[in-house]
């Protein structure tokens, strides 16, 4: 890669966008929603980074690229990004860029080949590199320790828009076997809120902004769940300190909202809402679900590792996403878990300042390296073999399959280093029939829609 050539950092996360420039944006990137918004009140399109010129969040109307974690609405997304690459946002010129954007947990291989082409073909960078989030952490300083390296096993919890997973990492590399996923993420939680809420005070159906807004000011992961419910059956404001008063923002009036102050004096045009047990009961259902809650998959997978070995990924465990961030996740996790972990292992769990951020930076210490041009696929790699270079270069859930099982010549080389072992989780047979005439000569096949 030449040395002129600049890296481009993508987080594509399904909520928001981490973007920016190595060298430029290292430590604050540009957040931008990952969404095509069209608002009622002035009757207009925001796409992407755009959202923040949005001055009426009411009813506003998503139209997002992604769908249960995956990504779908390729449209959508190329609008976004569009819009990201563009003079109004990153400025750069992808043609002499290189890229490391994430995708999700478990993408599925037709997926995966179209970002293939929109990087190549599309945007024509240079160069790129696709990986999951929690796979750059031992890069960043989320588990370092002074004067120490970067444990060689931890575990990564990941609670994002979708869901969360729990990634068990050993030696760089994530050991699939043994990844959790639980169907929770930040979507869900924003939705039991909104229809909670409307069902006991204010129609909010329409209002996603707005109460997910009120669930990042509002809501904390109670510590002790039975006692703060007893706590909010008291009606006098003074015995219960749980319960707050939000005001409603006043977009007219250019007026955002908050938690009204204690005593505080309103006038006739102001609207709150009252959030009682709807404070700590909605971020509940990561830790009490009807199948197992986090800290029991934690433990479920860390008993998939090798025994000897276990007792380091109960004391390196990181928490990042969106999530994580809520008062109290990390002291309800750390104390569930010293009850399911044996006695003779120690418990550390490690919180970061900005959960959301913390991979993004971490994929900026990677892209940092040395090593990170050998780690990338390149357009010349690309236009001979297609998407196959990303498979063989890229580690993944699913193994290599061999080139003559699919029809085509024996590749020469070790083309499935890096790859993991299957995982049990099979992917649907739609995925095959994507994967073949993939990568033949220098004509790369058509991009799906």
């Amino acid at each position: 890669m030449p040395a002129t050539t600049s890296t481009i950092i993508l987080d594509n996360g399904a909520s928001t966008i981490k973007a920016g420039v190595l060298g430029v944006h290292n430590e604050q990137p540009q957040v931008i929603t990952n969404a095509v918004v069209r608002a009622k009140g002035d009757n207009a399109t925001y796409i992407g980074h755009e959202v923040a010129k949005c001055r009426d969040f009411t009813s506003l109307r998503y139209r997002l690229p992604f769908e249960k974690g995956l990504l779908v609405d390729w449209d959508a997304q190329k609008a976004i990004w569009d819009g990201l690459f563009s003079n109004e946002a990153l400025a750069v010129n992808t043609a002499e860029s290189s890229l490391l954007i994430t995708e999700p947990y478990f993408n599925l291989p037709n997926v995966q080949d179209i970002y293939d082409q929109f990087v190549f073909e599309e945007y024509e960078f240079r160069s790129y590199f696709r990986c999951t989030p929690a796979s750059l952490i031992p890069y960043g300083h989320l588990l370092a320790k002074p004067n120490l390296p970067a444990p060689e096993c931890m575990l990564v919890i990941d609670s994002g828009f979708s869901f969360t997973h729990v990634v068990p990492i050993l030696g760089g590399t994530v050991v699939w076997e043994a990844v959790k996923r639980m169907d929770v993420g930040g979507k869900l939680l924003t939705n039991h809120l909104k229809e909670t809420v409307s069902y006991r005070q204010w129609n909010m159906m329409e209002e996603t902004h707005i109460m997910n807004e009120v669930k990042e000011t509002c809501c904390f992961v109670s510590e002790d769940f039975s006692k703060d419910l007893e706590t909010c059956r008291c009606v006098s404001q003074t015995l219960n300190p749980i319960v707050q008063e939000y005001i409603f923002p006043d977009y007219s009036a250019n007026r955002p909202g908050r938690i009204r102050t204690p005593g505080e004096s309103l006038g006739e045009s102001y609207q709150t809402l009252t959030m009682n047990n709807e404070r700590f009961t909605v971020p509940e259902i990561l830790f009490r679900l009807d199948q197992a809650g986090l800290s029991a998959t934690v433990a479920a997978s860390i008993a998939l590792l090798p025994e000897d070995l276990q007792g380091m990924f109960w004391a390196n465990i990181g928490l990042i996403g969106g999530n994580t961030a809520m008062p109290g996740f990390r002291n309800r996790l750390m104390s569930e878990l010293r009850s399911l972990a044996p006695i003779d292992c120690e418990v550390a769990v490690y919180a970061s300042d900005e959960p959301i951020l913390e991979a993004y930076r971490s994929a900026v210490a990677f892209a940092a390296r040395p090593e990170f041009p050998q780690s990338v696929v390149t357009r010349e790699e690309y236009q001979e073999m297609g998407s196959s270079a990303c498979r063989r270069k890229f580690r993944d859930w699913k193994p290599v399959e061999k080139e003559g099982a699919r029809g085509r010549e024996p590749a020469k080389g070790k083309g499935a280093r890096g790859r993991a072992e299957e995982d049990d989780e099979s992917p649907p047979p739609a995925t095959k029939k994507s994967a073949r005439g993939r990568g033949r000569g220098r004509g790369v096949a058509k991009r799906q829609s």
